[in-house]
């Protein structure tokens, strides 16, 4: 579920509209709510925190994940990471993106969304990159952080967490062969 961050006066009511116009239905197949900001979007320590604030925990009695998908470079700070950590939320992995790839781990999940699809390649990645993508969201399932990822934080160690990896962007037609390829290559590691 992906919604643009709204900043104004009123985003309180717009965020309890959000929740009361039917995302509760999905029941168990809701995922984390992804926060997504204008490119032109920086990050203010305060008025960050502040909108952090106004996101609930849960909603009519279910837990509630959100991710942050930021756009701006200034989000690239130790400051966004600990205010992320405080909240228990995520700031979305943009990987292959010309946005900032902040992977810091912040919170018992983590949220992926790869955007480098091709023409050129007939499953949207080539292999290595497939592999290279799998084998990120493995460390991070079962607790720890990739090393060749960018972040601006100590890595927490947990015991395992939750892995959202969506193949989005890029060369649209090739997306659904790429998650495909990704899926082949989590589900061979499980045998």
């Amino acid at each position: 579920m992906r919604c643009i961050a709204v900043y104004s006066p009123k985003r309180v009511d717009s965020i309890e509209r959000f929740f009361a116009s039917g995302v509760l239905e999905l029941q168990n197949k809701l995922g984390p709510v992804n926060w997504q900001f204008a490119p032109t979007k920086q990050f203010d320590p305060d008025d960050f925190e502040n909108f952090l604030k106004l996101l609930p925990a849960k909603v009519q009695g279910k837990a509630i994940r959100h991710s942050m998908e930021v756009r701006h470079e200034s989000f690239a700070d130790a400051a966004f990471v600990k205010l992320l950590r405080k909240y228990k939320m995520v700031v979305v992995v943009a990987g292959d993106s010309k946005y900032p790839q902040i992977a810091d781990v912040t919170a018992p999940f983590v949220y992926t969304r790869i955007v480098g699809t091709t023409e050129k390649q007939k499953s949207g990645y080539g292999k290595a990159a497939l592999d290279r993508w799998t084998e990120r969201a493995r460390v991070w399932a079962a607790g720890g952080a990739p090393e060749d990822l960018d972040t601006f934080g100590p890595a927490p160690k947990t015991t395992t967490r939750d892995v959202f990896l969506y193949v989005i962007s890029g060369y649209k037609v090739s997306n659904p062969a790429a998650a495909m390829g990704l899926v082949a290559r989590i589900e061979k590691a499980k045998k």
